[in-house]
């Protein structure tokens, strides 16, 4: 028995190592950021995390362990993206824009590269009422709809540090301008008529473009909202001809310039 407590003690001391190394490198990871910012560093770099593996799978060749070890690193990487999300951004990014400027894309480019939680206001209002935004407007009508994404920034009070991908109608509302920016900064994500057509021209869901999928009618009603779009926001991003990872890029330096 008592060879049985010295060996939870020996784990215990292991256990506390590991929460002192885990403290180590998580100020580390701290450092960085501090030092990518303060340098002009690019934030997202997928390749740096893609070399930590290499050489992780190099040290672990031969190890009995290894599949074990490689399951914790994956947590430890994932916390450390979280880190790096907190350091970075102290509030929820509200990303906003007409259809097919990529808000989605961009929310699931950042939920992987910094862990961000990921959340799509359309898709919270299906889940909500049990139908599609395109039964929603047939069934109750579109003020209906807006009333749901009303209720739905409301209840996003309670989240941080989340990237919140919006409807491209939300900022029809001035009250919904004042619930993004209580808790968020608003992003809005541009790109031409021409562009948005090429992207959506062949989804269903898009009940505002019914019998009118055309670029003359996107021309028409991104104009109508247009100022509406820049009076909400804080910072501006043209998603044409641009990389996802250069988006993000540049979505993080505007916001992080904004706290300087």
């Amino acid at each position: 028995m008592k060879k049985l407590e010295l060996i939870r003690e020996q784990i215990s001391q292991c256990d506390d190592k590991i929460i002192n190394a885990l403290v180590e490198r998580m100020n580390y990871i701290e450092e960085v950021i501090s030092y990518k910012k303060e340098n002009g560093v690019p934030i997202l770099q997928p390749e740096q995390e893609e070399r930590q593996l290499t050489a992780l799978l190099a040290k672990l060749k031969e190890n009995q362990y290894k599949e074990e070890i490689l399951d914790t690193f994956s947590s430890i990487v994932k916390n450390s993206k979280k880190v790096q999300a907190k350091v970075l951004f102290s509030y929820n990014i509200m990303l906003i824009g007409f259809m097919g400027t990529g808000k989605s894309t961009v929310s699931d480019y950042l939920g992987e590269m910094l862990a961000m939680e990921q959340i799509e206001m359309d898709a919270l209002i299906v889940e909500k009422e049990g139908m599609s935004i395109a039964k929603i407007f047939e069934e109750y009508g579109e003020e209906y709809f807006r009333n749901c994404e009303s209720n739905t920034l409301i209840e996003l009070q309670k989240k941080n540090h989340a990237v919140v991908s919006c409807g491209g109608g939300v900022v029809l509302r001035d009250e919904n301008i004042k619930y993004m920016k209580k808790k968020g900064r608003i992003v809005l994500l541009t790109a031409n008529p021409e562009t948005i057509y090429g992207r959506v021209k062949d989804s269903i869901e898009r009940p505002i473009l019914n019998n009118n999928m055309n670029i003359g009618f996107i021309s028409e009603l991104m104009e109508k909202r247009r100022e509406r779009y820049e009076m909400a926001a804080d910072i501006i991003i043209n998603t044409d001809s641009k990389s996802i990872r250069l988006i993000c890029e540049e979505l993080i330096g505007k916001l992080t310039a904004m706290e300087t």
